[in-house]
């Protein structure tokens, strides 16, 4: 498989890791669009919520209460943050790797619509 988020799961390409467990690990965005945009991604490859199943639900969730805690140590909880999940090519998304954006750090415009470059 060449996908670039299991490459960084697998350490096969560096990325800014900021949080790491058994199922998901978190990482800097290399082209980012707010002073915090990081990547919650699970360890597990799931091309896009499309294709998560029932049995992806808890890994699923735990992606956003991993992005909550994140949050929350960069100290941007408090002045809010945007959470966002692309699906498919025509909602977005561009590395077919099932991933949530955590945006932060700055007011964000209604219009902020990133891309995954990491």
């Amino acid at each position: 498989m060449d996908c670039i988020f299991c490459k960084i799961i697998n350490k096969e390409i560096p990325a800014s890791i900021v949080f790491e467990d058994e199922d998901v690990i978190a990482f800097k965005d290399r082209n980012p669009i707010a002073p915090a945009h990081i990547l919650v991604i699970p360890k597990k490859h799931i091309s896009s919520v499309a294709d998560a199943k029932k049995e992806d639900s808890l890994l699923m969730g735990k992606l956003i209460m991993t992005a909550k805690k994140i949050a929350e140590d960069l100290k941007i909880s408090d002045k809010g943050y945007k959470l966002l999940m692309r699906v498919g090519r025509g909602g977005g998304q561009e590395v077919d790797h099932a991933h949530l954006h955590l945006l932060g750090g700055a007011k964000l415009a209604e219009n902020i619509h990133p891309v995954s470059s990491c």
